[in-house]
This record gives structure tokens, sequence and C-alpha cells, in this order.
């Protein structure tokens, strides 16, 4: 992945921008000097912090991608092609597993997975066409770490991380970077209502860990995308788990783009 050194002018789209991780990538990009837009579900708060960050903005639900297609083609027209996707929207829905209404597994699979993929497959043409841009991806260490109470969140965090490995390979080569960030617990309003709702070994589990700041968290993001990372973990933990968990891929790598290439070449 090359570095970035400058932001300027780059169009940024931020999904899940009104609030939490998202708004806080958004303000960070905005502080480079990057034309900003948010996307968000709920109104109110949008019109605020875009307000707030001098940032564009546009209502969608990223599980509606007749919604999201429409204010991602309104963003472009007004502010240009998307240079930077950032997907940070979604939600977490803690419960155990017979407890939990069966709907909320798909109510999470569709924000918290198949919301990016919306997303990515609306701007990646216009990227390909170019030869460039940039994805950025929100995971969690519950990718790597079986949490009781996450059976429904787990999995899309997991299907995040695969995502981001498969597409890889297919958008590399065409000048299309993809990163991926694990933030373990985060404070945002987002994670206020999810400890409403969290069982009690899931609270005795997470309950130790002690929250970081969105702000921190859309930094690392930002500067792993400058120095060229395509996997970002802020704390040990999880560090610990991604470099166990990637070291399978990066030794297939080499071996795969081989395959590949010559695959591409017999056509």
């Amino acid at each position: 992945m090359a570095r970035v050194r400058d932001w300027v002018g780059k169009h940024v789209i931020v999904t899940g921008g009104s609030e939490g991780i998202g708004a806080a990538v958004a303000e960070v990009f905005a502080r480079r000097g990057a034309q900003v837009s948010i996307i968000a579900r709920r109104k109110l708060p949008l019109r605020d912090t875009a307000k707030r960050l001098g940032a564009d903005r546009a209502a969608a639900d990223v599980t509606r991608p007749d919604q999201l297609d429409s204010a991602i083609t309104e963003l472009e027209q007004r502010n240009g092609p998307c240079d930077v996707i950032a997907c940070c929207a979604g939600l977490t829905l803690p419960g155990r597993f017979l407890e939990v209404d069966a709907g909320e597994f798909e109510v999470q699979m569709s924000a918290n997975y198949l919301g990016a993929v919306h997303a990515v497959r609306r701007v990646l043409p216009g990227m390909v066409r170019r030869g460039g841009g940039k994805i950025l991806l929100v995971s969690s260490t519950s990718a790597f770490l079986g949490i009781t109470g996450y059976t429904g969140y787990g999995p899309t965090k997991a299907s995040i991380r695969q995502l981001a490995l498969c597409l890889r390979y297919e958008v590399e080569p065409k000048g299309v970077d993809v990163t991926v960030i694990y933030p373990a617990d985060t404070d945002t309003p987002g994670l206020a209502m999810e400890n409403q709702r969290k069982p009690v070994e899931t609270k005795a589990i997470t309950g130790s860990i002690e929250p970081m700041s969105a702000r921190r968290v859309a930094e690392a993001a930002v500067r792993g995308m400058e120095r060229g990372h395509h996997h970002i973990a802020l704390d040990p933990l999880t560090r610990f788990f991604l470099a166990w968990a990637n070291l399978p891929e990066d030794l297939a790598r080499p071996f795969m783009r081989r395959t590949i290439a010559k695959a591409l070449r017999g056509n």
C-alpha cells in the first residue's frame, strides 16, 4: 500500500458519520484538509455533526442499498468522485443466542457487514476506472475471539475481516488499497446502549477493558492508512490475536498472487 502524505482536496465519504467512530474519522480527515461527506440514518445528529465539521451530508440507511446509492450519488455530484470510503456504520445487539430475537442476527449482518459491502460496491467501479482509491473497514477484536453474548455481532466483524482479505487480491492491482481497523471497546453512544443489554457474563468479560476514545481509534485509522498499513490494532491483546491470525495469510499471499497472475495471463 502506498503511503499518503496529503489528503487535501480528497473526497472522503464516511458511513455512520453522525457519531462515534464514524464522526471521529470524519473529523480527523477534515482536519487534514479533506473534503468530507458523512452519511447516517438519523437526520438531526447528521445535520449537527456536519455543521460542526464543515462537512457535506446525505441521509441514508446503509441497510437500504437504494438509499445508500442515492446518497453517494448526491455527494459525488456536489464534491467529486469518492477517493476514500470509510465504512463505519454499525451496531451491537448483545444477548444470549437463544434469548435474543432471531431478527437481530439479520439486522446486525445487514448493518455491520452488508452495509459496508453496498458502500464499497457503489464507489469501487469509479476507483478502478481512475486507478486509485482507499477503503477503510471497521472490524473488532471480536473478529478473532469468541465472546459470549456476541453470537450476532462477532460473526459480522469476522466477515468484515474476511471481506478485506479477499478483496485485496482483486483491487490492489488496480490501485485501490484496503485497510481494516480492529478496535476493542470504544467510548461511543453505541457502547452505552450496548452495555444496557449485555448479559452478566458478557459484562464480566468486557468490564475489565477500559474503553478507548473514538478520537484515538480515528487517529490510528487515518495514520495507519497514511503509513500504508493493511491491518490496524491499537491494544496489545488485539495486536497479539492479529499477528497470529495474519500468519497463514502472510505465508499464503505470495503463492496466491503468483497463481492469480498466472491464471490471468492464461486468459
